[in-house]
């Protein structure tokens, strides 16, 4: 779903997560789940606009027992099935801050998607939000992504950071190439990244 809005501020995230989380965790449920999209990369200290939180879950009735945590929040969209999307799909809002709850059910052969698949559960890393230990996907599948959607106000600060910071170059090319990627796009990432990584830190 999209992502529209102001765009939030990594303490919109951290905070909005700790009360979700919290809200889960006091329905004593314990669920699989992962925090992808452009919030989880603001989670990693990447400075990108980010417009909601997306939770990735395993299974349709963990969106339903989250959904039902959530229940004393302002519901924006109530959950169910989006066939277009190959979605069970829920957005609630927390204190301004839309966060969407969603299973992603095509299925793909690559682990190199962000939010399709194996690759969510298998790449990540772990986060703190609050008093949470919070799993977001790693931004090499992110990266692949945006290039694909061809956002630059997305990518380009993901290339900046990841060419600082470092990146795994094995998992970003296999991102690369779930989405098949042209090879004009996927020699603009190598570049970027190999300019950042040359440039003497700020």
């Amino acid at each position: 779903m999209g992502d529209g809005g102001p765009s939030l501020r990594l303490t919109d995230v951290t905070t909005t997560l700790d009360t979700a989380l919290t809200a889960l965790r006091a329905a004593d449920a314990d669920l699989d789940y992962r925090v992808g999209g452009t919030s989880a990369a603001l989670l990693q200290g990447v400075h990108l606009p980010a417009g909601d939180i997306d939770v990735l879950m395993a299974r349709r009735e963990d969106v339903d027992t989250f959904a039902t945590a959530l229940s004393t929040f302002p519901c924006l969209y109530p959950a169910s099935w989006i066939s277009e999307a190959m979605q069970y799909f829920a957005r609630y809002e927390i204190n301004g801050v839309k966060i969407e709850i969603s299973t992603v059910e095509r299925q793909v052969d690559s682990d190199g998607m962000e939010c399709v698949g194996p690759g969510p559960w298998r790449h990540y890393v772990v986060v703190t939000c609050g008093s949470h230990r919070v799993p977001v996907v790693r931004l090499e599948l992110r990266l692949a992504t945006e290039v694909l959607r061809d956002r630059p106000d997305r990518y380009e600060p993901l290339l900046d950071h990841m060419g600082i910071h470092g990146f795994d170059s094995d998992l970003l090319q296999t991102a690369m190439n779930a989405h098949r990627l042209p090879a004009e796009r996927q020699r603009l990432v190598r570049d970027r990244l190999a300019y950042s990584s040359a440039k003497p830190d700020p």
